[in-house]
C-alpha cells in the first residue's frame, strides 16, 4: 500500500528540494502507533532542518518526510499496543525526531506515547498547533514554578511560542503579563492571548516602559525569550532578585558573552528549554496541562494559512518569511 508524501533527499531551499509522490505506507513497529495524517503543521524548526540552518547539511536519513507536529486517528498499532487505541482521535509530536518519516503524509508512526488523544472539545487544526510550540510554551512559564502573582515578560509575545506562553502565565494567576511585539499588528495577537500590556520594542524603550508601568527599576519576575542574546541587557536590567529567564532561542546572537557578575549578584537562573532534549516527565507534564486546556477550552490558537499537499513549498516559504502571524497548516485530506 502507498500514500501521499512531501520529502527530501538533500537539504536546501524549499522549491529545489522538496518532492512530492508516492512512498511506502510505513507499518508501524513494536510500541507505534499508525495515523492518518489529518493536518500536519510547518514549524521553524522543520524549515531550518530542511534548509540546512547554520551549515548542517548532513542527511541523517537517505530521505526525510518533514514536520514534527500534526493530528489524525490512529488506524494501526504496533506490538505491545493496545488494540483499543485504533479510531482514537490524537495529536502528535516530535514524529521527525531521529527519525526519518514525519507528519507531511497521509499516514505516519510513531512511538504510542507521542500520540496523544485529542480531547473532544478540539478539532484537527488545534491538535496539529500543539506539540513544539505548546510544549516550549510549558516548559518555560512552568519548568521553575508557578508564576501565580508574579510578573511576567513574554519576549516575543506575538509567536507561535509565545502566544501559548502569555495565554498559560495567565491561566496559572500571573499578576500581570507583559508582551513584546514588533509590529502593531503583532500587538492585537498579544492583546487576544491574554497579555495585560503590550510593549513595541521598535518604538519604545522596553526597560523604561517596564519600570514605568510599575514604578520599580527591578518589577520582573520571569522572563520567557525567544532571542537570549539580543534580549540579556534589557532582561537583566529588568528582573528582580532570584529572577529567571527561561530561553528558547538566540538567533540574532547565537553565542552570547553572559555578564556574569551582574547576574550573579541578582542570584539569576538561566533555563535553556528545548523541548527535544525535554525528558520524559516534562513531555507528560506539558501534555497533561495541554489536553486538560483543550478539554476545557482555555486555549486559543492563531492560524495564518492552510494549504493542501501540493502546496508545500508556499507552505514551507511562508514559514520562512518571519512575516507571517499564526501557524501554517497543511491539510492532509
Amino acid at each position: 500500500m502507498t500514500m501521499q508524501a512531501a520529502y527530501y533527499r538533500r537539504k536546501g531551499p524549499a522549491a529545489e528540494v522538496l518532492q512530492l509522490g508516492e512512498l511506502e505506507t510505513p507499518q508501524p513497529a513494536q510500541g507505534e502507533v499508525r495515523v492518518r495524517i489529518k493536518v500536519s503543521a510547518v514549524n521553524p524548526s522543520d524549515t531550518k532542518n530542511r534548509g540546512g540552518h547554520r551549515g548542517n547539511i548532513h542527511m541523517p536519513f537517505p530521505l526525510i518526510i518533514p514536520h514534527q507536529d500534526g493530528s489524525g486517528i490512529i488506524e494501526a498499532v504496533g506490538e505491545g499496543v493496545s488494540k483499543d487505541r485504533i479510531g482514537e482521535r490524537v495529536w502528535v509530536y516530535e514524529a521527525t525526531l531521529g527519525r526519518a518519516l514525519g507528519t507531511c503524509a497521509s499516514f505516519c508512526c510513531v512511538p504510542s506515547s507521542k500520540a496523544i488523544t485529542l480531547p473532544d472539545a478540539a478539532d484537527f487544526e488545534a491538535g496539529a498547533c500543539m506539540g513544539i510550540p505548546a510544549m516550549t510554551a510549558h516548559r518555560c512559564v512552568f519548568a521553575d514554578g508557578s508564576v501565580a502573582g508574579k510578573r511576567v515578560l513574554v519576549l516575543g509575545g506575538a509567536g507561535a511560542v509565545g502566544f501559548y506562553a502569555v495565554q498559560m502565565a495567565k491561566l496559572d494567576g500571573a499578576a500581570s503579563v507583559i508582551a513584546t511585539v514588533s509590529r502593531p499588528e503583532q500587538a492585537q495577537v498579544a492583546i487576544n492571548a491574554g497579555a495585560d500590556h503590550v510593549i513595541n520594542y521598535k518604538e519604545q524603550d522596553l526597560v523604561a516602559s517596564c519600570r514605568e508601568l510599575f514604578h520599580e527599576d527591578n518589577p520582573i519576575d520571569r522572563v520567557i525569550d525567544v532571542a537570549f542574546g539580543a534580549n540579556l541587557p534589557q532582561s537583566l536590567a529588568l528582573l528582580r532578585a532570584r529572577g529567571v529567564i527561561a530561553t528558547y532561542a538566540s538567533d540574532a546572537v547565537p553565542e552570547p558573552s553572559i555578564p556574569f557578575w551582574p547576574m550573579l549578584a541578582k542570584d539569576l537562573t538561566v533555563r535553556f528549554v528545548l523541548v527535544y532534549a525535554m525528558g520524559e516527565q516534562a513531555h507528560r507534564d506539558a501534555a497533561l496541562y495541554i489536553n486538560e486546556s483543550l478539554k476545557k477550552n482555555q486555549l486559543k490558537h492563531q492560524i495564518y494559512k492552510r494549504y493542501h499537499l501540493h502546496d508545500v513549498v508556499s507552505a514551507h516559504e511562508d514559514c520562512e518569511s518571519m512575516k507571517i502571524l499564526g501557524k501554517v497548516l497543511i491539510h492532509l485530506d
